[in-house]
C-alpha cells in the first residue's frame, strides 16, 4: 500500500503532472469513497486480523486524499501517513500475533479479560488503537491533521465537502476500536485463559522499537516534515509550471 502511494507521488503526479491536474478530482472522489467504505467494513469484522486489514484500506485512503489535493502540506501528511501507517500496522499485525500465539483465536467476541493475564501486550493493543483511531500525542493523529489541513487550504466547495467527509471517518474508527479493544481487554477473563503467559523480552523489545517510532512522529514530528518537505516542494514546482 505504501509503495503504491509513493508511485503515485513519484511517478503519477511528479512525471505526469498535467495528468495529475486533470484527474485530481476523481482521484479524490475514490479516496473519500476508500475512507468511509474501508471505516464502515471494518465495523463489521470480528477478526482482529481483518480488522487490522480492512482499516488499513481506510488509512491509506488518507495518502490518497492527500496526493489527491495537490498542495504541498497534504502531500507532506500523505507521506507522513505511509511512514505512520507503516510502524502502525506492522505493530498491530505484531500483537494480534502475540495475542493469536496464546489464546489461539483471532475472534473479538472469544476474548475477554486479557488484561488481567498479559498486560504488556493489552496494553501494546491499546497504544496501537490509539494511534489508528488518531488521538493527539501518537503518529496517527500527526499525519491525519497535516492531510486535513492541507485539503482544507482549497477554497472550493467539492474540496472542503471532501475534506469534512474524510473527518467523519475518525468517529467511525473510534467505535470499531474502542469497541475491539474493550471486548478483548476488559470483563470477565475467558476460561480457558487462566495460564496465559505475558510477553517475551524479544516481544516487548520488537514492539518498544515500532511503539517509540509512534510516539516520535506524535510528539515532535518536526524533525520528519524536515525530511518530506524538500521532496513536497520539488514536486509542487513540477505541477505550478
Amino acid at each position: 500500500m505504501k509503495l503504491g502511494g509513493y508511485g503515485c507521488l513519484r511517478v503519477a503526479t511528479y512525471i505526469m503532472p498535467d495528468g495529475a491536474k486533470e484527474y485530481a478530482n476523481i482521484i479524490i472522489v475514490l479516496s473519500v469513497i476508500a475512507i468511509l467504505y474501508g471505516a464502515f467494513a471494518t465495523m463489521m469484522q470480528k477478526d482482529l486480523k481483518y480488522i487490522n486489514a480492512y482499516s488499513s484500506v481506510s488509512h491509506c485512503g488518507f495518502v490518497l486524499l492527500g496526493i489527491g489535493m495537490l498542495t504541498k502540506t497534504s502531500m507532506t501528511g500523505a507521506v507522513m501517513q505511509m511512514v505512520s501507517h507503516g510502524l502502525m500496522t506492522a505493530l498491530f499485525f505484531a500483537v494480534i500475533g502475540m495475542i493469536y500465539e496464546r489464546t489461539h483465536t483471532r475472534q473479538v467476541n472469544e476474548m475477554g479479560g486479557l488484561l488481567k493475564r498479559m498486560p504488556f501486550i493489552i496494553t501494546v493493543l491499546f497504544i496501537v488503537g490509539l494511534c489508528s483511531l488518531g488521538l493527539p500525542g501518537l503518529s496517527g493523529f500527526v499525519a491525519e491533521m497535516t492531510v486535513f489541513m492541507g485539503s482544507w487550504q482549497h477554497p472550493d466547495t467539492f474540496r472542503r465537502v471532501a475534506t469534512i467527509l474524510a473527518c467523519l471517518s475518525i468517529v467511525v474508527t473510534a467505535v470499531y476500536i474502542l469497541r475491539a479493544v474493550t471486548k478483548t481487554a476488559m470483563g470477565p477473563l475467558t476460561a480457558g485463559f487462566e495460564d496465559l503467559k505475558d510477553a517475551t523480552w524479544n516481544e516487548k523489545l520488537a514492539a518498544l522499537i515500532l511503539i517509540a517510532g509512534i510516539i516520535a512522529i506524535g510528539i515532535a514530528p518536526f524533525w520528519l516534515n524536515d525530511l518530506i518537505s524538500p521532496g513536497a516542494e520539488v514536486i509542487m514546482q513540477k505541477l505550478s509550471r
